[in-house]
C-alpha cells in the first residue's frame, strides 16, 4: 500500500484503500530537447493548487466530496533513463493491480511511456488519446530513442496501428507527419476538432489519455520547455479535456511539460492547476 505524501494537491487527502483515483508525480527531464525545468513541475501544481478553490463552477462539483489519494512524488535515478522509466511503470502497475485509476503529473513527455507499458499490460487493447503541439513520433532524436521526441513512437510499438489519436499537433519534421499519413495514427492537426467523433469511436474501449499543456497556446501558457506558436485556448482545452474525461473510458492519465523556471508569472501554473482539478472531477 502506498504512503499519503506530506503536500498534496488541494482536496486529495482521501485514504489509499478509499481512493478510485491515486495521483503521482515523475519529475524527471533528463531528455528534454530545448529548455529544461519540468522535472519540478508536478510539486509547483501541487503547491500551487493552494491558490485554487476545491469547487468547479465549470462542473458543479467539489473535490471534497471525492476520494482522492496522492502518493508523492517518485524519487527518479535521474540519470538513467532506463531506470526512471521502470519505476514509472512499476508505480502505475502497482495502482492498477489495486482497481484503482493512476494520474501522473510530470515532468517531460517521456514519462507517459512507462506509465503507458504498465497500462498495456492489464488492458492489450489500449488506445491513446494524445493532446499535445509536437507529433513526438520521430524514430530517434539524435540517434536516442528514448526521448521526449519519440515517445510516441514508442507508445505506439506498445499498441500498434489504429490506436492512436493525436489532437492539437502543430510541430514536427517531415517524416512524423508522412508517417502519420501512412495511417499508423489519426492525427488532427491545429486544434481539437474532431475530438467528439473519437470519443464515440472509442466507446467502451480502455483508453490512455495523456495531456502536453503545450497544446495551449505560449500566450496563455508560456511556462514550457518547447513552446509552440498556434495554439488552443484554454477554453478550448477545457473543454475538450472534460468531453474526453467525461466521454471515454480513461483508464490512466497524465498531465506534463509545465516547467516551472519559464513561468516567472505564475500564471501557467495555476493553469495547470485547474486544468488537473477539472480532470479530476470529470474522471
Amino acid at each position: 500500500m502506498l504512503s499519503k505524501n506530506i503536500v498534496n494537491f488541494i482536496g486529495c487527502d482521501g485514504e489509499y484503500e478509499e481512493s478510485r483515483i491515486v495521483l503521482f508525480g515523475a519529475p524527471f527531464d533528463s531528455t528534454t530537447s530545448f529548455r529544461p525545468g519540468t522535472r519540478f513541475g508536478s510539486q509547483a501544481i501541487r503547491n500551487a493548487s493552494y491558490g485554487l478553490e476545491t469547487s468547479s463552477p465549470y462542473q458543479k462539483k467539489d473535490l471534497t466530496d471525492f476520494k482522492i489519494f496522492d502518493s508523492g512524488d517518485l524519487e527518479l535515478p535521474i540519470g538513467d533513463t532506463v531506470r526512471v522509466l521502470e519505476e514509472i511503470e512499476g508505480r502505475a502497475g502497482e495502482i492498477l493491480k489495486d482497481k484503482k485509476l493512476p494520474f501522473m503529473i510530470g515532468g517531460e513527455h517521456l514519462v507517459t511511456l512507462g506509465s503507458v507499458r504498465a497500462a498495456v499490460k492489464k488492458y492489450p487493447d489500449l488506445c491513446i488519446v494524445h493532446f499535445d503541439a509536437h507529433a513526438d513520433l520521430r524514430e530517434d532524436y539524435l540517434g536516442v530513442e528514448l526521448s521526449h521526441a519519440c515517445v510516441l513512437r514508442r507508445c505506439w510499438e506498445l499498441v500498434g496501428d489504429d490506436r492512436i489519436f493525436q489532437f492539437g499537433i502543430r510541430s514536427g519534421d517531415r517524416e512524423e507527419f508522412l508517417w502519420a499519413e501512412d495511417g499508423h495514427v489519426k492525427m488532427h492537426p491545429f486544434d481539437l476538432d474532431g475530438h467528439s467523433e473519437v470519443i464515440q469511436r472509442l466507446l467502451g474501449r480502455p483508453v490512455y489519455f495523456t495531456l502536453d499543456l503545450d497544446v495551449l497556446d505560449p500566450s496563455v501558457f508560456p511556462g514550457t520547455g518547447t513552446p509552440e506558436a498556434g495554439g488552443v485556448s484554454f477554453q478550448e482545452l477545457l473543454q475538450a479535456v472534460l468531453a474526453v474525461c467525461r466521454g471515454c473510458r480513461v483508464v490512466a492519465c497524465d498531465v506534463n511539460e509545465l516547467c516551472p523556471p519559464f513561468d516567472q508569472s505564475g500564471v501557467s501554473t495555476a493553469t495547470a492547476g485547474k486544468i488537473v482539478r477539472e480532470m479530476l472531477l470529470a474522471l
